[in-house]
Parts: structure tokens; C-alpha cells; sequence
């Protein structure tokens, strides 16, 4: 496993703006950030569950249709070219700022099942980066804790930095989300350049 793409990957695709993000931001920014912990423990227990489900469905993939590896390393890359250009095309947006009534793990955590971002983030980093090279129950937990505790780390540091970020974010916002499209194209140039020459 290519170690820098994987953790570009996970770095991009956790700390650049989603729905768990943008939340935690308002909710910091609105409620404090004690009262906004709860919400980012939330995202990460529903994350764990979510990469759990994505890493035994991919194993049951991979174990029973080998063939269908290079389907999925090829959507993975194409989802990762596709968020790439979303990000590099984004524009600056104020349609998050929900109410935000509600900031507990309840909300965190059951956000993560409509949340296509990470759903389809959980299959491609656990189909691309981790099947291919580990299979073992312990390896599938490990990895699992590991995203989610990123996923912590992402929201929490948007819950942290609050409008300190969001005012970052507005002054270099296109340059910023250039790095990370870049990024991006760079981790799945490497993805699709690993699985032909190994």
C-alpha cells in the first residue's frame, strides 16, 4: 500500500468542507465548543460503524469476485477525479447554516447514514487502499478506528477553529481548493499507477 497516497487520501477527503464539517463549524461557532464535542463524537461513532459495513462488504466482494477488484480501484479513482473537480469548482456558500437546535451524538452519529460523502469515502479508501493488502478481521477494526478517529480529529478541528477557519476559508478559498483537488488527482494517479505495476 502506497502509505503517502493513502494518507492524502484521507487527509483531503476528511478536512476539506462536508456536511460533517461545515456542521461542526456552525455548531462551534453558534453553541461553543464544549457544547459541539458531543456532535463530533457522534460523526465518529457513526463513522466507525460505517467503515465496519463498508470494510466487510468490500471483503465479501473481494473474497468472492476477485475480478471485480480493478471495477472498483477504477470507480474509486473516478469518484476521487470527480471530488477533486467538485472542490477545485466549489464556490463560497452559506446554505449549510442550518438552525442547528439540535448538536449531539445522536445527530452526529445517525448524519453518517444519509451522509454520501462518507459512505462512498468508507468503500473507496477501504477498496482501493486497504483490502488489497489486508483481509484479517483485526486489520478491518484497526483501520475502521483509525478513519473514525480521523473523522474526529476533521470535524473537531472545524469545531476548533471555527470562524477563524470559515474566515480563512473565505479570503483563500479558490487557492485552498486548489491544493486540495490537486491532491486529489495525485492520490489517484498513484492509486490507478500502483495497480498495474504490482
Amino acid at each position: 500500500m502506497s502509505l503517502l497516497s493513502f494518507f492524502l487520501y484521507v487527509f483531503v477527503t476528511s478536512f476539506t468542507p462536508g456536511p460533517n464539517n461545515i456542521m461542526a463549524m456552525v455548531f462551534a461557532n453558534r453553541f461553543g465548543l464544549r457544547n459541539t464535542i458531543r456532535f463530533c463524537l457522534g460523526v465518529s461513532a457513526g463513522f466507525f460503524v460505517i467503515m465496519i459495513l463498508c470494510s466487510y462488504f468490500n471483503l465479501l466482494l473481494h473474497q468472492f469476485i476477485p475480478k471485480i477488484e480493478l471495477i472498483m480501484t477504477i470507480i474509486g479513482v473516478i469518484y476521487m477525479l470527480f471530488l477533486a473537480l467538485k472542490i477545485m469548482t466549489s464556490k463560497s456558500d452559506n446554505q449549510n447554516n442550518n438552525d442547528g437546535k439540535q448538536n449531539g451524538f445522536l445527530i452526529g452519529m445517525l448524519l453518517q447514514f444519509i451522509n454520501p460523502k462518507g459512505i462512498l469515502y468508507g468503500v473507496t479508501v477501504i477498496s482501493t487502499f486497504i483490502l488489497p493488502y489486508y483481509t484479517s478481521h483485526t486489520s478491518l477494526i484497526f483501520f475502521s478506528i483509525f478513519l473514525a478517529f480521523v473523522g474526529f480529529l476533521s470535524t473537531f478541528c472545524w469545531s476548533v477553529f471555527g470562524s477563524i477557519f470559515q474566515s480563512f476559508l473565505a479570503k483563500y478559498r479558490s487557492q485552498f481548493n486548489v491544493i486540495m483537488a490537486l491532491l486529489l488527482v495525485y492520490s489517484a494517479g498513484s492509486i490507478l499507477v500502483g495497480y498495474f505495476i504490482r
